[in-house]
């Protein structure tokens, strides 16, 4: 059952992936309401980490349907508002998934972008789009994760000048937001598609080359098809703890494990044992090295907040290119708003969500690719990592657009 609600305080959980139970929005319990419940397993889905969590502030967390039962009443008896936000949370994962609808997902050359896909699947299509695109897509991989599957990323755009600048977008970085690799598809589908008729696509395809990653966490991506549909991690072992997996986007070499990420294994914030470790964004991290000179954007999307973020995370400071960079979130946040009227909040990630180290935009800007954004998509909690396949094609509209400034952005010089 995932709940939200707007903490006073609460008393110590421990904060374990479990089972779909029930999604909550509300306070976490310590201080004053110690000894008002047990301790209680919760899955915290807004912010990840505890650390964030003060008075005043929303909180949604998913717990199970047996200690909702507990929690509830407790709740009630501290004067704590809380909202059910799913009450059955079984059932809308057994729906996204596929369990409950016999709908053929694969047909490749009718593939349904309306529709969350399997990892087989996505790779399957950018197979595909590989021999059948092959003048403007080419695939190729970045290494290996950690159970040994490939890192496949396409490579986007008119073959029309031996050197041309470049777009990074990786999406899947944290395993159950399933919307980032939707919307990944989304972007080569619409380039594609309108390439010859869209004078602005044609125009990026042109002058630019758009290297796509739809799923970076593809252990995790898998292991939230299989096993747990809320797993954010990897899947890496840790030789002392039996806890699996690290935070990829605290396992990047800038300010490795400082504010907002956690030394703990078991947490969903784990820096991981060094910076790096992790094959995925080692990987990641080399190819973006060998190419920073061409990369002149990285773009990582993620769920969910309806936020456009750029640097820095890991602290309270203005990036030296402010006024570009500035000016480029909020044309893109203006665009996204002018096709259903949905609302961003842009800015510095750490003043407009929450501090944190390691982050892969932040990596991304310091090794001098000057604009660096990570989006958090759709929406603001009412279905939270669960959000339908009915709003893959408004987000990833709207999204497009954001995009697409962005990008136009870069075309033009910035003072």
């Amino acid at each position: 059952m995932p709940l939200r609600g707007s903490p006073a305080a609460l008393l110590p959980l421990c904060l374990l992936c479990l089972p779909a139970g029930l999604p909550l929005r509300g306070p976490r319990y310590h201080g004053r309401y110690a000894g008002l419940v047990p301790a209680l397993q919760v899955d915290l889905w807004q912010p990840s980490s505890t650390s964030y969590i003060a008075e005043g502030t929303i909180t949604d967390l998913r717990v199970p349907h047996n200690a909702s039962q507990i929690l509830l009443p407790a709740l009630q008896q501290a004067n704590i508002q809380y909202t059910i936000l799913i009450s059955d949370l079984q059932k809308a994962v057994e729906k996204q998934t596929g369990r409950t609808s016999q709908r053929n997902r694969r047909s490749l050359p009718a593939y349904n972008y309306e529709v969350y896909h399997s990892l087989d699947e996505i790779q399957g299509w950018m197979h595909h789009l590989n021999k059948t695109h092959s003048d403007l897509i080419h695939m190729f991989s970045v290494g290996k994760s950690y159970e040994g599957r490939p890192l496949f990323v396409l490579k986007l755009g008119k073959r029309s000048q031996p050197y041309k600048k470049a777009v990074w977008i990786d999406c899947g970085i944290h395993a159950r937001e399933w919307i980032g690799p939707a919307f990944c598809q989304w972007f080569v589908k619409e380039a594609l598609q309108t390439y010859q008729t869209d004078p602005a696509m044609s125009k990026m395809l042109t002058q630019l080359y758009f290297y796509i990653m739809p799923v970076l966490n593809v252990d995790g991506y898998q292991f939230s098809w299989t096993n747990d549909r809320f797993w954010r991690k990897t899947r890496s072992k840790n030789s002392r703890f039996r806890c699996h997996g690290v935070d990829a986007n605290r396992n990047w070499k800038v300010k490795w494990c400082d504010e907002g990420a956690s030394i703990h294994p078991c947490d969903d914030t784990y820096c991981g044992p060094f910076p790096e470790s992790e094959p995925e964004v080692k990987a990641v991290a080399h190819f973006l090295r060998k190419h920073r000179k061409q990369i002149k954007a990285y773009l990582s999307f993620h769920a969910y907040a309806q936020m456009l973020l750029y640097p820095y995370s890991y602290k309270y400071a203005t990036i030296p290119n402010f006024s570009c960079v500035e000016s480029a979130a909020y044309n893109a946040v203006n665009a996204l708003q002018s096709a259903y009227g949905i609302r961003y909040r842009y800015g510095p990630a750490s003043s407009t969500l929450y501090v944190s180290s390691g982050s892969s935009m932040d990596w991304a800007y310091k090794n001098g690719i000057p604009y660096a954004f990570a989006f958090e998509l759709r929406d603001t909690g009412h279905f939270g990592f669960l959000l339908p396949e009915t709003l893959i094609k408004p987000t990833c509209t709207e999204t497009m657009l954001a995009v697409k400034n962005i990008t136009l952005h870069l075309l033009k010089k910035c003072h």
